[in-house]
């Protein structure tokens, strides 16, 4: 059995209840008992044009009985592939509603993913967004489609803003066409036809709900199932850990609807405490400080390159933000070094605040650790949720490691998935029950955990470069490079060599003003070699402008091996 800790909930989270009692219902029902609580607050706001709770249950049953006259039964498996519009997380509760199973589809996957992601979840019927349409198409001989519903980002946009979407962007667009396709419109009215009610009664916690894909950045990945009760537990636990959600808080929903941390948290999170999801379609760096000054979120929440983002938006000069009462950051490792940029940040700006780092991973929903509000343990990630238990394995085994010794991360809780779809044998390798009867996630991620129960992230067991014999680990030394005062973020990757094997190589991206030299990169090298062991010191160094980021918005280290690779192919 995972080791008792002394008291952390008590010691650390004022008033949090150790344990939750969880309702054995669908995640729409969730979403109902609080709308039904809250029918006039805001649930949420796109472009101006907001929904209150009342409205959107409204929505979600006019978009279940449109399912249920094409045919869709539960059980069935009904393709999203969608940004953060109305229209996406209508669709997802609607499905829920009548017990279909949401498979959510990245936008821009290429037509061969978006072919695999609808063959294997076996999907007769997809709603997608009009920039996807043409591949969908391509692909729809080659699958089951029986229907492509289709959405513009503007079906949901006010008057004025429609009509400029439909003169620039919408213009540009060259639809293909398909006995296939209904559009949105048409498709909402068809639910007219299903004159009985649809209740959302009668499915259960351990029923199947969606199907998210990992965040994986070369090959197919891997499709997780994920139940009514992972996402229910989720949204329960986040709100008794966070400890500081109020209704009508507003929540900037940048991360996609199609990644855990999105759905699970930016939304599902969100509509359970009755707040307001703002949702963004479309993200640009560019743009985060006229989102920020515009809607004045209350809650943030996203990656490590999101907040790179904030500390490089211009326009927030001398901006109060002391309406930010929580941010938050998964996803990715946080740096330490980052963590402090960003908490002075907040500082210098009016937010009486830190920001939070959590820990997770989409075969758990998502976050399952969290810093606490007002305390924080360098190098932590935190303490887990309420009903979460944490222990430390020597890798490749079950066997559990004494306290403050490192090892590979296992969770065990009920957020912790199904299963892989369609994939007994890595779900076998992944779920494992231990000599304490509990199912364990073993996570593939190296860390340990202090005596008070604190986690601390160390690497991803993948990431590890093993050079003449010594493990090096990428996280610690870009955690040192982070430190520089003239260093935005870094990524150190392996890289081939003749006799060691593999060395460590570099990428920095500098902060704005800096310029790239020699000096600038001599004083970072004295920095390296002053703090880090020699072995791990990168043999290589190389500026970047910025760095390659997966779908979701983490730092893309396979993209920067893949280079590397090819590079030496070509030189050779």
């Amino acid at each position: 059995m995972a080791k008792k800790v002394k008291t952390p909930w008590y010691k650390y989270y004022d008033g949090v209840r150790e344990h939750l009692n969880y309702p054995n219902i669908s995640l729409y029902k969730l979403l109902e008992n609080t709308a039904k609580k809250h029918l006039d607050y805001i649930s949420y706001n796109y472009y101006g044009n907001k929904k209150s709770y009342g409205e959107f249950l409204k929505q979600i049953d006019e978009c279940a009985r449109a399912f249920k006259v094409l045919g869709v039964k539960k059980g069935d498996k009904v393709s999203i592939c969608m940004p953060n519009t109305p229209e996406a997380i209508i669709s997802f509760y609607a499905l829920n509603k009548i017990g279909a199973v949401a498979n959510m589809i990245h936008p821009l996957s290429s037509e061969n993913e978006i072919k695999y992601f609808i063959n294997v979840s076996d999907s007769s019927y997809i709603v997608t967004i009009n920039v996807s349409l043409n591949k969908v198409i391509n692909v729809s001989s080659d699958t089951k489609l029986k229907r492509i519903i289709l959405v513009s980002p503007a079906d949901s946009m006010h008057s004025i803003m429609k009509m400029g979407y439909k003169l620039t962007i919408g213009r540009k667009l060259k639809l293909e066409k398909s006995e296939l396709i209904i559009k949105w419109k048409d498709f909402i009215k068809k639910g007219k036809e299903y004159n009985r009610n649809v209740t959302g009664n009668g499915y259960v916690g351990s029923d199947l709900a969606a199907i998210l894909y990992s965040g994986g950045t070369t090959g197919y990945p891997k499709g997780i199932e994920l139940t009514n009760l992972n996402f229910n537990a989720l949204a329960m636990q986040s709100v008794e850990i966070v400890a500081n959600l109020k209704p009508k808080d507003k929540v900037l929903a940048i991360m996609p609807v199609f990644h855990g941390f999105g759905l699970g948290i930016c939304i599902h999170t969100v509509q359970y405490f009755g707040g307001c999801s703002i949702l963004l379609p479309q993200f640009n760096a560019k743009t985060f400080a006229k989102l920020i000054k515009k809607y004045k979120p209350n809650i943030i929440a996203g990656v490590p390159t999101l907040y790179e983002a904030l500390l490089k938006s211009e326009g927030l000069e001398n901006f109060d933000l002391s309406f930010l009462r929580l941010v938050i950051s998964g996803g990715d490792s946080l740096s330490v070094e980052l963590k402090k940029k960003v908490d002075k940040f907040l500082k210098d700006h009016g937010a009486d605040i830190q920001v939070r780092e959590g820990y997770g991973l989409t075969e758990c929903v998502t976050g399952s650790c969290l810093t606490p509000l007002n305390y924080y343990r360098v190098g932590s990630i935190g303490i887990p949720y309420p009903d979460t238990y944490y222990k430390i394995v020597k890798k490749d085994s079950i066997q559990e490691l004494p306290y403050g010794e490192e090892g590979e991360i296992c969770i065990s809780g009920p957020s912790v998935m199904r299963g892989y779809l369609g994939d007994p044998v890595d779900t076998k390798i992944t779920l494992r029950k231990h000599y304490d009867g509990l199912t364990w996630l073993h996570t593939g991620d190296l860390g340990y955990m202090d005596k008070d129960g604190f986690v601390y992230f160390k690497q991803r067991l993948k990431r590890l470069i093993v050079s003449s014999g010594y493990c090096i680990y990428p996280q610690y030394i870009e955690n040192t490079i982070d430190s520089h005062p003239d260093v935005l973020l870094s990524c150190v990757i392996g890289i081939p060599h003749p006799y060691k094997q593999e060395v460590a190589k570099a990428f920095i991206v500098l902060k704005p003003g800096v310029e790239q030299s020699e000096e600038v990169l001599n004083s970072i090298k004295c920095l390296v070699e002053e703090k880090i062991a020699k072995y791990s010191w990168p043999y290589e160094y190389e500026f970047r402008n910025e760095l390659p980021k997966t779908l979701v918005g983490k730092v893309a280290f396979n993209e920067l091996i893949k280079e590397e690779k090819e590079k030496s192919i070509i030189e050779k």
